[in-house]
């Protein structure tokens, strides 16, 4: 089990752990199965290279997926998430490593909230952002639990 982050020892600029991901052409067509995204595009190589991409890519919500267990992994059992939300800049393949990333970009309490506000992004090994986003987090804090 993961430890719980409390709100007072989250520091703006803080980066949250790195999370890698390597997609493999099976998980893919399990996704696809479970999320209704049956575009070959996205399980059947030869289609992808007739698009012009050298092989099968990642569907956009998988990769969302992967953003939020980033953020959830991070702020663990007692936190909550608030807001979430990305944009897919550009594609990535099927076997090919992702790494996803967030840094503390704000902290507040508002109505009662113990907020805090993070930058994501999935990135290639060679550092090329593929997926940027937002989150949005409420923490509990020590008071909370004493």
């Amino acid at each position: 089990m993961k430890k719980q982050i409390y709100y007072e020892e989250v520091t703006i600029g803080a980066e949250l752990p790195v999370l890698t991901k390597e997609t493999t052409i099976i998980q893919m067509g399990r996704w696809a199965g479970a999320s209704g995204d049956y575009d070959p595009l996205h399980y059947d190589r030869g289609i992808a290279q007739e698009m012009g991409f050298p092989d099968a890519i990642v569907q956009g919500k998988l990769k969302s997926a992967y953003l939020t267990q980033l953020v959830t992994d991070w702020m663990g059992a007692e936190g909550w998430l608030k807001k979430f939300s990305c944009q897919h800049r550009r594609a990535d393949l099927c076997r090919q490593e992702m790494i996803m990333k967030g840094k503390v970009t704000n902290k507040h309490v508002k109505e009662g909230e113990h907020l805090i506000e993070c930058e994501i992004h999935s990135e290639t090994p060679q550092g090329e952002k593929t997926t940027i986003g937002k989150a949005v987090v409420v923490l509990p804090t020590k008071e909370s639990v004493a």
